[in-house]
């Protein structure tokens, strides 16, 4: 399903309900983020799904975990833990969770390497060496998986980047902020999926071996007072887990190494309670 037809989709729908007076089904929508798209994973699941129609909304995982919040999608794909718990998890929105894949981030930077990251022993230290040189970085500043992951490694280096002249924000995508780090020949957090999609790039890849580097993606089927969405909803994570999640395991970046990994941990999806009613005033 092309980006055109996502948009176009309803439109189609109204004018042929209109001609057969027939009840249209409304599309099972899907937020997931700017990653999945820009990666490719987005178009292998158009070209292998076959169910009913899927809208796709796509926007940093912040931005889509509260769309669910508020019952404005069916089904989310993030990256990030901790806003899905605080978000989603906690509050007893979701109805099904399901570790799908894992990717991994790379810190990339100039072939200079000015900060030494190629030889930092973890992600943490590299980006405390970043501070320390005062190098240039380049954050999406969005609030997506990526930049919450980023955060979290600056807190963990004694870092607050905020308002330091070396530090950028390009409060946009993916592949437009490595493009950004690219031009001003700064370090940035790379998806490595998304990265490999890119071309011209001048920026190395300087570390990824780390732990604290793993990406995982996890898809919610969101709770809702409609038994036939939750269900359809269900459905859908149940083909994205197996032929999906197949296609995306199996691809393979340029040096030869996976793109997608399978979640260590458990491979199926589990019910998620809802949250409990506020107690009653005595």
């Amino acid at each position: 399903m092309s980006n055109t037809m996502r948009q176009l989709g309803p439109l189609l729908c109204l004018g042929l309900a209109a001609c057969t007076s027939k009840p249209v089904t409304p599309p099972l929508r899907l937020g997931t983020t700017y990653t999945v798209q820009q990666s490719g994973a987005l178009t292998l699941l158009d070209s292998l799904w076959r169910g009913p129609r899927v809208a796709t909304v796509i926007g940093p995982s912040g931005q889509v975990l509260q769309a669910a919040a508020r019952g404005d999608l069916d089904v989310v794909i993030t990256h990030a833990p901790t806003l899905e718990e605080r978000l989603l998890v906690r509050p007893g929105h979701a109805a099904l969770r399901c570790s799908l894949v894992a990717s991994r981030f790379a810190i990339i930077g100039p072939a200079a390497d000015s900060a030494g990251v190629a030889t930092a022993a973890g992600a943490v230290e590299a980006f405390a060496r970043i501070a320390q040189h005062g190098a240039s970085f380049v954050s999406r500043g969005d609030s997506s998986g990526t930049h919450v992951r980023e955060l979290a490694l600056w807190a963990a280096a004694g870092v607050r980047p905020t308002r330091q002249r070396w530090y950028i924000e390009s409060g946009t995508d993916q592949a437009a902020t490595l493009h950004l780090a690219d031009e001003r020949n700064a370090y940035a957090l790379a998806d490595l999926p998304t990265l490999s999609q890119l071309s011209g790039m001048r920026l190395r890849i300087l570390l990824t071996a780390d732990t604290l580097l793993r990406n995982p993606y996890t898809l919610y089927v969101v709770r809702s007072r409609s038994a036939p969405i939750v269900a359809r909803g269900e459905h859908f994570a149940e083909w994205a887990m197996g032929p999906w999640r197949a296609a995306l395991v199996a691809r393979r970046l340029p040096d030869g190494s996976p793109a997608f990994e399978d979640q260590a941990a458990g491979d199926s999806c589990t019910a998620s309670p809802p949250s409990p009613p506020p107690p009653t005033p005595k």
